[in-house]
């Protein structure tokens, strides 16, 4: 017997793998993190399976999402990362990747670890939700309104608020499988 599963990802199986394996499970790591925020602030206006295809791709020419190395691009970097098929070739977005590396730096040194600062919003737990159908999960909450505008404080760009919730349920802050999903009890 087939498990059931949430059917935003249904019908395609590199949006199944990727709810099966990764959509909501909390992630305390800085290096996923910072790779979850940059895709979510890419995929700002588009579809999330346009990004997981792309992922690959953003994954090379963003060495591997080092915010270290993305936080001292020079333009020339930025030049070719406009031209780079393989990705969205947004050039405020890419030019925000870097502002948000360093942002996410500054984060890092303030509060030891970035993880401490975001999780630090739920009280370093998930906030599990009874969504009975994905349609009637919200697209942003006041506590996503509230990080967003934290965010955008310390110097973050494209985080608004829909982008931050995407991010919380993407990293597990908040669990948002449907109820009769079998991934709700297991993240």
């Amino acid at each position: 017997m087939e498990k059931h599963k949430c059917g935003w990802c249904l019908g395609d199986d590199l949006y199944e793998a990727y709810h099966d394996r990764e959509w909501g499970v909390p992630v305390k790591d800085d290096a996923t993190l910072f790779e979850f925020l940059i895709l979510e602030t890419f995929q700002a206006g588009l579809s999330w399976i346009t990004i997981l295809r792309k992922r690959e791709n953003f994954r090379k020419a963003f060495d591997n999402f080092d915010f270290k190395v993305i936080a001292e691009y020079p333009q020339s970097k930025l030049d070719a990362l406009a031209e780079d098929p393989g990705i969205i070739r947004n050039k405020l977005k890419i030019k925000a990747t870097v502002s948000n590396a360093k942002a996410f730096i500054k984060i890092q040194e303030e509060f030891g670890s970035f993880s401490n600062y975001i999780w630090a919003f739920v009280d370093g737990k998930p906030i599990k939700n009874a969504i009975t159908h994905y349609k009637n999960a919200p697209a942003n909450t006041p506590l996503s309104d509230s990080i967003s505008k934290d965010l955008k404080k310390r110097g973050f760009k494209f985080v608004g608020s829909t982008v931050i919730y995407a991010h919380m349920q993407a990293t597990g802050m908040v669990n948002d499988h449907e109820v009769n999903c079998f991934r709700y009890q297991e993240v």
